[in-house]
């Protein structure tokens, strides 16, 4: 079962790096299934995320307190905006339109009642 819970981790190590690049596809949220994963086959590689300097204190604030930066919510806030705006010049239906700003909305209800870090 480690196996596989290391496989996961690595997956999503890599997804996350992906989002590094990739404006629409989220990091943090990678890098925290990572940390899970790691935490049930490698203390090693779950020490290595924790402690690294740019998604550790991230994931550490998230497995502490459920916390997310109010730089991370600024940015996610941002891309969420910007999404919904490149929908609406695109012309979509309006069942679509409606389905992803409900979605859009929720999530941004989620992310914005999170505890500050």
């Amino acid at each position: 079962m480690r196996l596989i819970w290391g496989i996961l981790g690595l997956v999503s190590v890599g997804f996350g790096l992906v989002g590094v690049f990739l404006p629409l596809l989220p990091t943090v949220p990678f890098m925290l299934l990572a940390a899970f994963c790691f935490a049930r086959s490698s203390e090693r590689m779950h020490a290595w995320l924790i402690t690294h300097p740019v998604f550790g204190p991230s994931i550490l604030d998230w497995q502490e307190r459920g916390a997310i930066q109010p730089k991370a919510k600024k940015i996610a806030t941002v891309s969420i905006v910007f999404v919904f705006a490149i929908s609406l010049i695109m012309g979509l239906k309006p069942m679509i339109l409606i389905i992803q700003a409900v979605t859009l909305a929720s999530v941004l209800v989620f992310i914005w009642s999170r505890p500050s870090a």
